[in-house]
């Protein structure tokens, strides 16, 4: 069993008693046992995401017993959009941030958190639902950076973008049909990058709240690049002009 699962009711129950870290929580599809909705809606009240799921699902997350219920647990804990901006002024530095749109492969959120902290980044953003959490394979993918960046999930993506635009942030979403080359925009102001997922991309509500669109110049047949190496370019980019 991977170490970030806990399952079982009693298993679970216990973990939301004593404060465990949960980045997700598995609850047995059409299942009507009071048992489990009182463990549903003990979760909800800590805030943790709480989904249904088919007994397939259930039994692919883990290998043991799981009596309906499945909870992922978080490696470290998430801090707050204001947490980010306020590392890049105690830094002097202009806010370099990343937010991940509906990044769902751990590996891939894993790549980019490592990118994050290497290239400089001061935080990166997720969503609460439609993405990866930070779980063990997340850990250890970033080799351990998740431990050292700043990571805030947000209820909302549009919201938390308002909320950076408010702050003087400018907001750059990467895609093919870019208006501007990246390697021709200027970066060196108070900066955040969307990456979308690699199947749809960033969505459309999403891509209407950006300031710039930017894309990286493809040769060849292909008219997109996995998100964590879109994400290394365009922080890489960024940290290039800025030094």
């Amino acid at each position: 069993m991977d170490s970030d699962i806990i399952a079982g009711r009693n298993a679970v129950i216990e973990a939301l008693r004593a404060g465990v870290k949960i980045e997700k929580l598995f609850i047995a599809k059409g299942e009507t046992d009071t048992s489990l909705g009182h463990i549903a809606s003990s979760a909800r009240a800590a805030g943790v995401v709480v989904c249904d799921a088919d007994k397939r699902k259930l039994d692919s997350l883990c290998s043991g017993v799981h009596q309906g219920v499945v909870a992922i647990t978080a490696y470290t804990d998430y801090v707050t959009i204001e947490d980010i901006l306020d590392i890049a002024k105690q830094k002097d530095e202009k806010p370099l941030i990343v937010i991940c749109d509906e990044i769902s492969d751990p590996h891939n959120l894993g790549a980019i958190i490592r990118t994050a902290h290497a290239a400089g980044a001061h935080g990166v953003i997720i969503p609460k639902r439609r993405s990866a959490g930070l779980t063990a394979t997340v850990a250890k993918v970033s080799s351990g950076a998740v431990f050292h960046m700043a990571i805030a999930r947000v209820p909302n993506i549009t919201a938390a973008i308002n909320k950076l635009k408010e702050a003087g942030v400018w907001i750059y979403g990467a895609m093919p049909d870019g208006e501007s080359d990246l390697w021709e925009t200027d970066l060196t102001g108070a900066t955040a990058f969307v990456v979308g997922s690699e199947d749809i991309g960033i969505s459309r509500l999403v891509t209407e709240n950006c300031d710039f669109k930017v894309k990286i110049q493809m040769s060849g047949k292909l008219s997109s690049l996995n998100a964590s190496v879109s994400a290394a370019l365009l922080l890489y980019e960024a940290a290039r002009q800025r030094r």
